[in-house]
């Protein structure tokens, strides 16, 4: 798109969308075509690229069409500019509240899965007689009993009120 209208099938090239998803679009109110050729066919300008990559963005950071079609009623409704940019800005501040609380939970698993893959290193080097419900606890070289990542020691060790020789199925299926 070079400052010239295009047709939908070159939007969709151009932004990596189907059509039938530029379609979809449209229907919401989320995309217009400024207007149709003689023979029909919608019609956009560049305005449109840069509308369907803001919707990819709002996509990307959680939002579903509706939330978008809701989000873009209200910012057409604001009385004024400062008025819905406002109204915009009180939308990304809790956005980025939930992606930062999202990225530390995230953060959090990632140490638990390496200190778990740490652990785990040092497995394999036990006698073949232990079964698994010796291992997460073992003693081996390394292995700290009280240290367990929970990762690893979670799946060994059967809640209080079972029977070690309860299959691990049956634990998760009886916590559920």
């Amino acid at each position: 798109m070079d400052g010239k209208h295009c047709r939908v099938g070159d939007l969709a090239k151009a932004t990596g969308k189907t059509v039938r998803a530029l379609h979809l679009y449209e229907e919401m109110g989320l995309l217009r075509p400024v207007s149709r050729s003689a023979g029909g066919y919608r019609l956009y300008t560049e305005d449109a690229t840069a509308r369907v990559r803001w919707i990819q963005r709002m996509q990307d950071m959680g939002f579903s069409l509706p939330e978008i079609q809701d989000f873009l009623k209200t910012w057409e409704a604001s009385a004024n500019g400062p008025l819905g940019m406002g109204r915009v800005r009180a939308v990304f501040e809790a956005k980025l509240a939930e992606t930062r609380e999202t990225v530390a939970r995230l953060r959090s698993l990632e140490r638990d899965i390496q200190a778990s893959l740490a652990y785990l290193d040092l497995c394999g080097t036990c006698e073949p007689i232990h079964t698994q419900k010796d291992c997460g606890c073992c003693e081996q070289p390394g292995h700290d009993p009280l240290r367990t990542p929970d990762l690893v020691s979670g799946l060994a060790r059967p809640h209080a009120h079972q029977s070690p020789d309860v299959p691990l199925g049956h634990l998760i299926e009886g916590n559920r």
